[in-house]
């Protein structure tokens, strides 16, 4: 008989507590509203296509860079076979 004595108070004592946070919670709505630290949900999304379209673009320019290095040297190695070419062409003559 104990515990659902106990089990009355419990609930009386939470009753309480709600109503106490309820009339709380309508007292002060402006000064709580008046912070926010955390984004809400909405924002939370539009970030993460932010970051996602920043890491596309960054894994673009460095293929683009990679590409262009690699054409960089074909041609470099393509003139210095031509110099090569035409100094064994210039031995030769003579």
């Amino acid at each position: 008989m104990g515990q659902q004595s106990n089990k009355i108070i419990k609930r009386r004592r939470r009753k309480q507590y709600l109503r106490r946070k309820k009339a709380a919670a309508n007292a002060a709505p402006a000064t709580s509203v008046a912070k926010k630290s955390t984004p809400s949900e909405e924002e939370k999304p539009v970030a993460k296509k932010a970051a996602k379209k920043a890491a596309k673009k960054a894994t673009k320019k460095t293929a683009a860079k990679k590409t262009a290095k690699k054409a960089a040297k074909k041609t470099a190695a393509k003139k210095t076979a031509k110099k090569a070419a035409k100094k064994a062409a210039k031995k030769s003559e003579e």
